[in-house]
């Protein structure tokens, strides 16, 4: 007899929910890959019926309540979408898995509507001729560039709401379909109920654990090269055996990926390359196979160099602010922008870098590399999600306003891909969007590679090109130089910039020791014999009994916090990786040490830093020389018990060492707060106005930092970002905000007009909510829809002229966040006047988020700048 309701483990935080019954299967999570992971446990599979063949596989899927768990994407949703939608045939008219049923999006309201973006801008880019042109491209140029488009999308550029069903869960049970039942016990925690018959699933992951690869790599050991190429990626978004195609370019030893695929971190550590290696990334397109690695590069300690034209970026960031809730230019902030002119050789620090425009459903641009070199210059060329000639070919039109592409432009794509190369990197996966090796064979190019497959290649492919498995490696020019010495030399300048260089080469001279993968370096109570001074590949630092575990990479020294005062190790220290590293004999570096009087300086930096290795904030992806740097800076100070946190105390970024805090806002307690936790990020990192107050409960010590340190180092303005959305959410949600919007005093803005208008926005958006609770006729919701959206531009001009008469200096980010405001009202009034039936839509949150997320989050910054500080 089949189970009414069952749940299987697919990976961590990858859960199946099948109730046959009512035929509903659910992927629970959806991290990157996720597709993958199902594919592998046979959850997906092949059929034919009625001559046609499909597959199987999810027609659900459970969205996380968060965006991120330890710095990974949560909800990656574009390619089991895209499953549901094309390989299990739901939307292909006459298929016979297309029964009018839609895939279903199941979540909190803020995650579906992110993940609808988020989808649309993955499928789509940049959806207008303006938003082309805006990127710089001539209007002739833009409208070419749209009709391609237009074809690629059969025509016309569609939203998701159409094709995808939403199911919201906020606090009651909601019916998924056929009976079925879903509700939130607690955050990322849920109950499915079926005929009396309950399981939970439980989407949150452990401090220390992230989502997993749905492929073992093993472990390759790389030499570093003056310019080459590292294979990082062979396969496509669906196959479950390889990483999807992307390179790894050597030059002059430093390290730049070539796309951001899935799992990136894992392929890192296979290849022996720590994340703050990494000099930049050269970046063709938005989709996911190519884009899901991003949240890695923004774990790094230093902002890594972000490279390719500004059309290609412009569909990143819309796509990147989407799925993260941001703004496109938050995206400076977390990443060192670098523009490229297309179809031109620019000079990028002596490589010469050439994009491509490449026709695709999203903006890309192919790749040429080059460099000066004897008689000759080596090349290299990677060719990432090209389209055939044959598709090319179908899209010619002689029409100058129909979707498709002239005779000239189609002759133009063909010469840039058959321009040659010493090594040619090509996508081949065939289709509408992908390559074709057979437009290759007489291409001339010295050696060329097929990729971006997830099959064997034919006899005939086997004729043209080779393959690229994970980890081989294309030396076009080799390193004459020691790379390894120079390294550590730059490092130790790092460590000891006062330090003269003929007595820093006293350690320069020492061994270089290479550890094998997944061996132990230093055991926790052990006193080290040596230290370590990592070069390259990655180090986890594990603390178990304190559930803490970070991942340290080139520039870490290993077993120095504990040689000066000879005591035991705190944590150990274990190769994630092949790891190459300087080694430092203790006797000898304590007497460098002596020698240099840094003995004081350096045990004060230690036990400060020890502190820091200790948080989960300040442990993990930060090089040793930048926690020197947060060291520096950082000043002790005591908050007595009862003491209320001042604004000259939140102005920096306050780190427990001792005691307990508690945040609240009126009379509620948000959280509490203990040794290792921090406050103050609202305004010292983020310049908002802290909504919160912060009461000291016992004695307590705090390290003090200030916020332009932390604010340029990406992995730590990721984490606090993700602990500041999460408690704007604890308001915007509270339950005593439902069904009804509650004004609080800590909204004010201390400017007695903008605050009356504030609460009628809010008086206005209750009557909405009242009268759909009260099932008022959909003339009156509308005609207050229309008086809030009268109302609401009328406040904003209020707001931008005051801003304007006194140079307030964010005026024009605040500007786009009012037109973007405005935009998302629109679409709600499109919405309700595009619905027929009963209303459903959540108005209550969407006006928490609508109106007082923008006060919280924005509106009081103009407030401290306009009354100096005298804000609610």
């Amino acid at each position: 007899m089949t189970a009414l309701l069952t749940k299987t483990k697919v990976a961590r935080g990858i859960f199946w929910v099948e109730i046959p019954e009512a035929k509903l299967s659910v992927l629970c999570g959806c991290p990157a890959d996720s597709v993958k992971h199902l594919t592998k446990m046979g959850l997906i599979v092949t059929r034919e019926e009625k001559g046609v063949i499909f597959e199987t596989g999810p027609n659900a899927i459970l969205l996380s309540d968060v965006i991120l768990q330890n710095g990974q994407f949560s909800n990656l949703a574009e390619f089991p979408v895209m499953q549901m939608l094309y390989k299990q045939g739901m939307i292909i008219p006459n298929h016979p898995n297309n029964t009018g049923a839609k895939p279903i999006l199941i979540g909190h309201p803020d995650q579906v509507r992110t993940q609808m973006k988020y989808i649309y801008r993955g499928n789509y880019g940049l959806d207008s001729i303006e938003e082309i042109m805006a990127t710089g491209i001539p209007a002739d140029q833009a409208d070419r560039m749209m009709r391609m488009k237009l074809r690629f999308a059969f025509g016309q550029i569609r939203t998701f709401q159409g094709l995808l069903d939403t199911i919201f869960i906020q606090d009651g049970r909601v019916e998924i379909k056929n009976n079925v039942f879903i509700r939130r016990l607690r955050q990322n925690v849920f109950e499915f109920q079926y005929r009396g018959k309950t399981l939970t699933v439980d989407l949150n992951l452990g401090p220390t654990e992230t989502y997993q690869a749905p492929y073992p790599l093993g472990y390759q050991r790389i030499k570093r090269e003056y310019f080459g190429v590292i294979h990082s990626g062979d396969g496509d978004g669906w196959d479950q055996n390889r990483p999807a195609m992307s390179s790894i370019l050597m030059f002059q030893g430093k390290i730049y990926l070539i796309d951001a695929g899935p799992n990136l971190l894992p392929s890192l550590n296979a290849l022996g390359i720590g994340i703050s290696e990494i000099e930049g990334i050269f970046h063709t397109h938005a989709h996911d196979d190519h884009f899901a690695g991003l949240p890695t590069l923004m774990q790094s300690g230093h902002r890594i160099k972000y490279i390719t034209t500004p059309l290609v970026r412009s569909s990143v960031e819309k796509k990147w602010a989407a799925l993260l809730s941001l703004e496109t230019e938050d995206f400076s902030d977390y990443f060192d922008v670098v523009d490229l002119e297309m179809d031109v050789w620019n000079d990028f620090k002596g490589l010469e870098v050439k994009p491509i425009f490449s026709p695709h459903p999203v903006e890309t641009n192919i790749f040429h590399f080059r460099t000066l070199w004897e008689d000759a210059s080596p090349s290299y060329a990677h060719f990432a999600d090209i389209t055939s000639f044959k598709v090319l070919k179908e899209m010619i039109t002689d029409s100058n306003t129909a979707p498709g592409i002239c005779q000239k432009y189609y002759d133009q794509i063909k010469r840039a891909y058959l321009v040659t190369a010493d090594i040619k990197k090509l996508d081949i996966g065939g289709g509408m969007i992908h390559g074709d090796a057979m437009d290759f064979r007489h291409d001339r190019s010295t050696k060329i590679l097929l990729s971006h497959i997830a099959r064997e290649l034919t006899d005939q492919e086997k004729e043209i090109g080779s393959s690229a498995p994970f980890g081989t490696t294309d030396i076009l020019i080799a390193d004459k130089t020691d790379f390894l010495r120079r390294t550590a030399a730059d490092f130790l300048k790092t460590y000891f910039p006062q330090v003269e260089s003929h007595d820093s080469r006293v350690l320069l001279n020492g061994d270089l020791v290479e550890f094998n993968p997944e061996m132990i370096i230093l055991k926790e109570n052990d006193i080290p014999k040596n230290i370590y001074l990592v070069l390259t590949g990655s180090v986890e630092r594990i603390q178990s009994s304190r559930n803490l575990k970070t991942q340290l990479s080139a520039g870490a020294l290993i077993g120095v916090l504990t040689t000066l005062q000879n005591v035991p190790s705190p944590a150990t220290y274990r190769s994630a990786s092949f790891v190459q590293t300087l080694r430092l004999p203790v006797g000898l570096y304590q007497e460098f040490v002596k020698r240099n009087n840094l003995y004081d300086k350096i045990e004060h930096l230690n036990d400060t830093r020890s502190v820091l290795a200790q948080t989960n904030l300040f442990g993990e992806g930060l090089s040793q020389p930048i926690q020197i740097k947060i060291a520096e800076q950082m000043r002790p100070y005591h908050f007595k018990m009862g003491q209320i946190v001042s604004r000259k105390h939140n102005a920096l970024l306050n780190l427990i060492t001792k005691g307990r805090m508690q945040r609240h806002i009126g009379d509620e307690i948000i959280e509490y707060l203990t040794v290792g936790d921090f406050f103050g990020e609202e305004e010292a990192v983020f310049k908002t106005p802290s909504l919160f107050k912060v009461q000291a409960m016992d004695n307590t010590e705090v390290l003090q930092i200030p916020g332009e340190i932390v604010r340029e180092i990406p992995i730590i303005r990721g984490k606090l970002f993700e602990g500041y959305k999460k408690r704007l959410g604890i308001i915007v949600n509270a339950k005593t905000a439902i069904p009804l919007l509650q004004w609080r005093q800590e909204y004010i803005v201390g400017l007695h007009e903008m605050d009356t208008q504030h609460k009628k926005l809010i008086e206005i958006a209750n009557i909405i909510i009242e009268s759909i609770e009260a099932g008022r006729d959909r003339a009156w919701i509308q005609e207050n829809l229309e008086i809030l959206i009268e109302y609401a531009q009328s406040h904003f001009n209020a707001e931008e002229l005051l801003m304007g008469q006194f140079h307030y200096p964010e005026l024009d980010e605040h500007l786009r966040k009012h037109k973007r405001l405005s935009q998302q009202i629109l679409e709600v009034k499109t919405f309700i006047e595009s619905e027929t039936g009963p209303i459903d839509f959540n108005f209550g949150h969407f006006f928490r988020e609508w109106i007082i997320n923008h006060i919280l989050a924005e509106d009081r910054k103009y407030g401290v700048f306009l009354t100096g500080g005298q804000t609610g």
